[in-house]
């Protein structure tokens, strides 16, 4: 005789509605980075009232996507050069063994989700959509971390995934739909993920979280200069 089971569903709060629906907006560029997120403004968007945003903001700041100032307001994250240096060392680090994890745990799922991936970013570039490359792009990095099979890589990752896919939207994308260096490697890799050579995967992931580090900094410093000709 089985057990029985008491597991209840639980409906999601409103501010958990809103803050998954608001971390979307963030990640897709509807917000830019460093922008304020007006409580009020938010409120009268989403029909309701200012403590179900005041805790969507509060889950987006775990999240890494906003910045709650005291007296000030609630602010998209924006990085420092410093930042991206660090993120990018957490990716070359974290996921080559996670896509290793991946090949060993569950291969055939992986290679489709990849492949999966692969042909909506190659979609997104005809029609030079860098929303839709940007989240397909994040579907095939995420496929190797969904896949490993190790819960403790998956939560690692968990800390910093929204900001690495809202970073991929804002800073890189509108450069990738153009110029195939990126979507070539993505496809190398699911190449070598194929044929589990992780020595030369490891090398090819490196190499590619090393440019993307380089494409967010020029990004950066192309939007300070932007932003000190501005009058006012």
């Amino acid at each position: 005789m089985s057990a029985p089971t008491f597991k209840i569903e639980t409906p999601k709060s409103l501010g958990t509605i809103v803050a998954q629906r608001l971390r979307e907006a963030i990640i897709d560029g509807d917000f830019k980075l460093g922008e304020l997120i007006a409580e009020e403004t938010l409120a009268t968007s989403f029909g309701v009232s200012r403590t179900p945003v005041r805790e969507a903001l509060n889950q987006l700041q775990l999240m890494g996507l906003v910045i709650v100032r005291p007296q000030r307001g609630s602010y998209v994250f924006e990085p420092s050069e410093d930042d991206v240096a660090a993120l990018c060392e957490f990716r070359g680090l974290i996921e080559p063994r996670a896509a290793e994890l991946a090949w060993r745990h569950d291969r055939e799922a992986t290679i489709a989700a990849v492949t999966a991936a692969i042909a909506e970013m190659s979609a997104a570039r005809r029609q030079k959509d860098a929303v839709r490359y940007s989240r397909a792009d994040t579907r095939l990095h995420e496929a190797f971390i969904d896949h490993c099979g190790n819960a403790y890589v998956q939560a690692a990752y968990a800390t910093a995934g929204a900001r690495i896919a809202a970073l991929r939207t804002h800073l890189s994308a509108p450069g990738d739909v153009l110029h195939a260096t990126g979507f070539e490697q993505h496809r190398r890799l699911l190449e070598l993920f194929r044929a589990g050579d992780f020595g030369a995967y490891e090398q090819l992931m490196r190499e590619h979280v090393a440019g993307t580090r380089t494409s967010y900094v020029a990004s950066l410093k192309a939007r300070a200069a932007a932003a000190s000709q501005r009058p006012g």
